[in-house]
């Protein structure tokens, strides 16, 4: 209604004094700008694979807050596995305090455990963890929101299903909503597609989810998943291009 309110204001300032209508108007259209292109920076950060940027720019805007000693380690850790740094995420879990707001982080430590587990290889566990995040309630939110969380959450268990070779139908679609649902997981989402797509067989598909990932430093270990999958794409390439031995 306020925002009604607001357009409907604009609009008689626009008809009956059109100099400061256009004044106005120019400078909601500035701010509105300028929050897309923030948005826009914020977003090539996410995508471009350089997680020390991402937290450089998070200390840069946090502000004190009550329970910091476990919800930053808990962030750190978020965009240390999201970027695949699993070492690091584990070593900053491992600082979070423990206490009320450890234990009111279940479902955040849920989804951040599950991606940790697919990555070290435990996708058995990962599984598990993840279908007891699809069990949790969803907290009480805006619509839109309780999507995203919804999407994420079936997301991550497709992501484990992913490495286990054991997806289903829709997975793949599912994991490429999350990927653009959330950038800080874009590339843990399309990496686990890109698995799906060569499990079905659909090389030209796995090619193009990962053509534009980032060069990953050594401490990722999205650089091992990212020469496994494109190994693994020659090879069937070059199977299936193979000629067909002629009968003697």
């Amino acid at each position: 209604m306020l925002s009604a309110v607001v357009a409907a204001a604009l609009l008689h300032l626009a008809w009956h004094r059109p100099l400061v209508g256009v004044i106005v108007l120019g400078g909601v259209a500035w701010m509105v700008l300028g929050r897309w292109r923030a948005r826009q920076k914020i977003q090539r950060l996410f995508l471009s694979g350089d997680v020390r940027g991402v937290l450089e720019r998070w200390a840069r805007t946090q502000q004190p807050f009550a329970h910091s000693q476990t919800v930053t380690p808990l962030m750190t850790a978020t965009a240390f596995a999201a970027h695949g740094w699993v070492e690091r995420a584990r070593a900053a879990l491992s600082e979070a305090e423990r206490g009320p707001a450890w234990d009111a982080s279940l479902e955040h430590r849920l989804f951040l455990d599950a991606l940790l587990l697919t990555f070290e290889g435990d996708v058995d566990t990962a599984i598990e963890q993840a279908e007891r995040l699809q069990r949790m309630p969803v907290p009480p939110a805006p619509p839109s929101l309780v999507q995203r969380i919804q999407v994420l959450r079936r997301a991550v268990l497709a992501l484990a299903r992913a490495f286990a070779h054991q997806s289903l139908d829709g997975d793949a679609q599912l994991l490429l909503e999350a990927s653009a649902a959330s950038p800080l997981v874009h590339w843990a989402m399309r990496y686990a597609a890109a698995v799906v797509a060569i499990d079905a067989g659909e090389m030209l598909e796995a090619t193009r989810l990962i053509e534009l990932a980032p060069e990953w430093p050594s401490e990722s270990c999205f650089g091992r998943f990212h020469q496994e999958i494109t190994t693994e794409i020659a090879r069937r390439g070059a199977v299936h291009e193979a000629p067909e031995p002629r009968s003697l």
